[in-house]
């Protein structure tokens, strides 16, 4: 019983988030929450892109991107378009671009600047990683899930983070958007170049662009 009551309890803890360091707010357009292809179409089209080109995500492409990815989707619970355990909410989304390292938040669906810098080299080893137009970052905070056991944590945080890819995989499917996910890349890096702290671990990154060839 006590084990369910603190269970019950983790999904109600909220600690600061990270877009509250942040210093600079970026609005984004209301995002465009319905048309896109079936499901099904876009299931058969999923898949995984090398190659991206230079040009950069207009505005509202990459709000409709950062809604499918973890926005809110029952504005009456704040609850999202990707699963959490226990409403925890621990995985956040970090954006990286030549332009600087934003943090997203969902609740004004919105961009919190981190860092004035182009960090997205350091988000793989690979070479396309630099010239993508953006990389996203799943990182999670385990100050919201502070109650459970450390095993338990990396669980809940990799199973809410892979469900967040996939929104992202489908979405581009049906935009016509090039995308691949990864796990290679520098830890302490760049979690230095995210500014995370102690209680703050990088899960995934994906890019995210549009391809070189239809």
């Amino acid at each position: 019983m006590l084990s369910k009551l603190l269970a019950g309890f983790v999904g109600h803890l909220k600690p600061n988030r990270a877009e509250q360091r942040a210093s600079e707010k970026l609005e984004l357009p209301t995002p465009e929450c319905r048309g896109g292809l079936p499901l099904m179409e876009a299931l058969s089209r999923r898949c995984s892109s090398r190659e991206f080109q230079r040009t950069p995500l207009p505005p509202q492409v990459l709000s409709n991107l950062l809604w499918a990815a973890f926005g809110i989707n029952r504005p009456g619970s704040a609850q999202r378009t990707a699963p959490s355990a226990l409403n925890a909410q621990e995985v956040d989304v970090y954006v990286t671009m030549a332009n600087g390292v934003y943090v997203y938040a969902p609740r004004s669906h919105s961009l919190h600047l981190v860092a004035d810098a182009d960090a997205r080299r350091v988000t793989g080893y690979q070479d396309f990683v630099d010239e993508a137009p953006l990389d996203l970052v799943y990182v999670s905070d385990c100050a919201h899930t502070v109650a459970l056991p450390a095993h338990t944590q990396e669980k809940y945080a990799a199973v809410s983070a892979g469900a967040i890819a996939q929104n992202v995989y489908l979405y581009c499917a049906s935009a016509g958007l090039a995308t691949v996910a990864r796990a290679l890349f520098d830890s302490q890096a760049l979690a230095s170049a995210l500014r995370l702290g102690e209680h703050e671990q990088v899960l995934l990154t994906q890019t995210v662009g549009y391809p070189v060839s239809a």
